[in-house]
């Protein structure tokens, strides 16, 4: 599908808002945990409405930071006894710092994240 279909010129302020709640849910995550858990199952939820819409590349963006961030800190604490864990968690931290900044700022640029297969 082309990103020039109509539907993709439909993703209003509404969506645009749910992305910056979850990008602040996520951010939140650093102090109360749960939000995390929040923010990917509004990503879940929502999904649907924003599908062929630019905001969709976020949506995805937000998802895999979640999935990933949250593989990369089971491995991280299983191997912290091994020092090299603390070395992963460390990491971990600021990639989801990284993710959700450029995320936020692509966001707040009116871009999308990349293009979606």
């Amino acid at each position: 599908m082309s990103w020039d279909t109509p539907r993709m010129a439909e993703a209003g302020k509404g969506d645009q808002r749910i992305t910056t709640i979850v990008y602040l849910l996520q951010a939140l995550s650093f102090f109360f945990g749960v939000t995390y858990l929040i923010a990917v199952v509004i990503n879940y939820v929502k999904l649907e409405d924003v599908r062929h819409t630019w905001l969709a590349s976020h949506f995805y963006w937000q998802i895999r930071t979640f999935w990933y961030s949250l593989l990369w800190f089971v491995i991280g604490f299983l191997t912290s006894f091994l020092l090299v864990g603390y070395l992963l968690l460390a990491f971990n931290l600021l990639w989801v710092i990284y993710r959700i900044t450029k995320g936020y700022l692509s966001l707040r640029e009116g871009r999308e994240m990349y293009t979606p297969l």
